[in-house]
């Protein structure tokens, strides 16, 4: 979301970020870039006032729930209006892999098309004018397995500049390095599950193979399920909060990422890369990004040979370096086209023929017609509701 909008920014546009979230101490400044800030409020016109003044040419959803609260009142005052869904990543995707993995059986397509969040989650899709996709992995599946139209959509990956800074800590080198990693939002489940697989099932395996190994591991919004796991004595540290996520990183000699399920790519593995820190992980993990480059030991879903491959990456300069390597290739195709350039040519395009392309969407206008008609009048009826409350 940063990244998009830092770009549109660049482009000249004039931003608005419009949330329902409170603001926390980890909250991004915003205004201090040029971004004027709204609170709004969920099942209330105040919102639809707010769009009349603000007349937004183009807006964009955080994630499919943001567009079914909000869709529909965007439709309706301003229907001139670009309609962009961000879909960050699929989310029922992510849910249905989650239940998957707590059940103890292979995850499936079919079971993912039947759940109702998926259903959700497609029709935002089919109604939205355009819908950025992040991983090239999901762009293939919505057009194979849910034949979603090319131009509904958009591939847009992270979008990731040459940072000097960054390369100066990519080059601390392996000797200046110690200690495995972990980072990431405790909220998250991905993230929670994979902090508890990593102490209950790898971490032994690789403290078997280095005794006096440590990891750190740092991130906010930790539960105390996840405060619980701390334990100096088998070297498994909790730190909480890092001031500079990529100063820590660069001072890691390997960074441990074992994700059992979640979907679009992975800012974790992308910030190990971007500070030079090799990783192990999954094949969930590494979804999305191309990872032909990297040696065979970065990615397994096995917890024997994560711990292997784990502690040969921390003990084996050679290795280390290979894998390296491999990552600087990785990051070259996040890089070596302009991304964003390419979605303001489609933007532009798609605005010269908007109508047009709404014409030719039929789902879309049925998805139109039915959900947000029950979703409008259901909204409405909450309003009223706590309006007399």
């Amino acid at each position: 979301m940063m990244q998009l909008i830092r770009a549109f920014l660049g482009a000249g546009y004039r931003l608005t970020f419009a949330s329902a979230a409170q603001k926390t101490a980890y909250s991004a400044d915003l205004e201090a870039i040029g971004v004027s800030e709204k609170q709004i409020r969920m099942n209330h016109s105040s919102f639809d006032e707010f769009l009349v003044a603000d007349r937004p040419d183009i807006v964009v959803f955080d994630r499919f729930m943001v567009e079914e609260q909000y869709g529909w009142r965007v439709a309706s005052r301003l229907p001139e209006a670009l309609r962009i869904l961000d879909t960050e990543d699929l989310h029922s995707l992510r849910r249905s892999r989650e239940e998957a993995v707590g059940k103890g059986v292979a995850f499936s397509v079919n079971s993912w098309k039947q759940s109702d969040l998926t259903k959700r989650e497609m029709a935002s899709i089919w109604r939205s004018d355009l819908s950025l996709i992040i991983s090239e992995f999901e762009f293939r599946v919505l057009k194979s397995e849910f034949q979603i139209k090319d131009s509904l959509l958009h591939y847009l990956p992270f979008m990731e500049d040459p940072d000097p800074d960054l390369e100066k800590l990519a080059d601390i080198p392996f000797d200046q390095r110690n200690n495995f990693i972990w980072i990431g939002n405790g909220k998250h489940s991905p993230n929670a599950d994979a902090l508890i697989w990593l102490k209950q099932a790898i971490w032994p395996e690789i403290r078997h193979r280095l005794p006096s190994a440590e990891i750190h591991i740092y991130g906010a919004y930790f539960s105390d399920t996840l405060k619980a796991l701390h334990e100096p004595k088998v070297g498994f540290m909790i730190k909480g909060w890092a001031e500079d996520a990529a100063e820590v990183l660069s001072r890691a000699r390997v960074s441990l990422i074992p994700l059992r399920f979640g979907a679009g790519l992975k800012g974790k593995l992308v910030e190990a890369i971007k500070t030079g820190t090799p990783f192990v992980t999954t094949t969930i993990g590494a979804e999305g990004l191309s990872t032909d480059q990297l040696p065979g030991n970065c990615i397994t879903d096995h917890v024997a040979d994560f711990a292997q491959n784990a502690v040969k990456l921390y003990n084996d300069q050679t290795a280390w370096k290979e894998a390296q390597r491999g990552g600087k290739l990785v990051m070259e195709s996040l890089q070596e086209e302009n991304h964003f350039e390419k979605l303001l040519q489609r933007i532009d395009t798609l605005g010269q023929q908007l109508q047009e392309e709404r014409t030719y969407n039929f789902i879309g206008a049925m998805l139109w017609h039915h959900s947000m008609n029950s979703t409008r009048y259901f909204t409405k009826w909450i309003e009223a509701k706590n309006s007399k409350s």
